[in-house]
């Protein structure tokens, strides 16, 4: 459908929906960002939805500058899917004994385990660089020193909210039937307490004082602010990498358990809360992705649905006005509370009816009728991305 530009902002806002739906204080919040005098301009994605800040579903290019608060708290949230060599044939009527495995080997909710995951010991885990990655943490802002204990037992964990696992099967073209393993997740509770302490440091600098909105308080190049954030923001993404490398390796393994046969191709991973160093027309730019993920042309990406709708294996385009980027998902249609008032554990029940999950009040907020219809998503970023593959999930584990 190609975008809509949002009028009224300085910098172009370029909207990949109808700028009409968008609700009020998500389209508040997208023209407080256009008004900043950093951005260079910003790219709405159709999963758009109101958030801290800034809105999730959103891209923003920034020239020497970057905005702690539209990251987000869940730094480096993302995420990772592969293909199996497993037909639906080969799975079992009964898929409970599955997800109860999984659910015993990973961690879920704010769980910890109670040591940490020596990866010479997970099989198909990538071995390089956990010394110098986990040697990085005693440079991080001092703040979390406490921390570290807590952030090495947190590897390998799920977390909980719209954090999922999940056994999919691949619908239509020449796959069909093939089963996907695929997992979201992010940083767990040392993301989210870097992201806080840096935000609380740049709603006090000077240079912030004027905003429309102090949540979108910046950090500035050359300054040792800037350079203590992006020191932890780095680390921080690596850490939701490395986080969810050892899950789909610990999924691959209980799989691999079950039906010794398996055998897997090469994984996709993919972050949607991060940032990034790119340059679009000569211009270089701190490009935040708030529920978001990279789409340059041939990068694979996945585009989760709800916990009974599906979701997409994708391909980019490249599409320079959305500086090549399409949504992180279906996108929430309803806030968490308004979900709980909205549907029954009978609407859980119906609405994932064939998916081996939870289906009782803890996970009514995540209900697929709280979210976009991801099809129609999905029409409206066909310039941005192309579909690889179209995954149904048969088991879903969620925290």
């Amino acid at each position: 459908m190609g975008f809509t530009p949002l009028a009224g902002t300085r910098a172009p806002v370029r909207v990949w929906t109808d700028p009409y739906a968008i609700e009020p204080q998500a389209a508040k919040q997208l023209r407080n960002i256009g008004a900043l005098p950093w951005v260079q301009g910003v790219a709405v994605m159709p999963d758009v939805h109101f958030g801290k800040g800034a809105t999730v579903g959103s891209v923003i290019a920034m020239r020497q500058a970057v905005s702690p608060a539209a990251v987000g708290v869940d730094i480096g949230c993302g995420m990772s899917a592969v293909r199996t060599s497993l037909t639906a044939a080969d799975l079992p009527d009964d898929l409970g004994g599955l997800r109860s495995a999984i659910e015993a080997t990973i961690p879920v909710g704010f769980a910890q385990r109670p040591e940490a995951v020596n990866p010479r010991r997970v099989r198909g885990l990538e071995q390089a660089g956990w010394d110098d990655f986990w040697g990085r943490f005693a440079g991080l802002d001092p703040r979390v020193a406490q921390l570290e204990t807590r952030a090495q037992r947190q590897i390998g964990t799920l977390g909980g909210g719209n954090h999922f696992i999940e056994v999919c099967l691949e619908q239509g073209g020449d796959d069909e039937g093939r089963v996907w393993l695929m997992l979201h997740s992010g940083s767990r509770n040392i993301g989210k307490e870097l992201a806080e302490r840096h935000i609380g440091v740049a709603r006090k600098l000077p240079h912030n004082a004027d905003l429309p909105d102090r949540d979108l308080a910046v950090f500035l190049a050359g300054t040792p602010e800037m350079e203590a954030y992006r020191r932890d923001l780095w680390w921080a993404q690596e850490y939701a990498r490395r986080n969810r490398a050892v899950m789909l390796a610990l999924l691959c393994n209980v799989v691999r358990e079950q039906f010794p046969q398996v055998g897997y191709d090469e994984p996709i991973s993919c972050h949607h809360n991060y940032v990034s160093e790119e340059s679009y027309d000569g211009v270089d730019v701190l490009v935040t992705r708030k529920g978001a993920i990279r789409a340059g042309r041939g990068d694979l990406g996945i585009i989760p649905g709800s916990m009974g709708t599906g979701s997409y294996i994708v391909r980019g385009r490249g599409n320079p006005d959305a500086y090549c980027s399409a949504s992180h998902g279906a996108g929430r249609r309803m806030s968490r509370a308004q979900a709980k008032r909205t549907f029954s554990t009978a609407d859980l029940a119906a609405q994932t009816a064939g998916v081996e999950c939870r289906k009782d009040a803890g996970v009514v907020d995540e209900i697929p009728g709280a979210y976009k219809d991801i099809t129609e998503v999905m029409a409206q970023q066909h310039d941005l991305v192309e579909v690889v593959a179209h995954l149904k999930q048969v088991v879903c584990v969620k925290g």
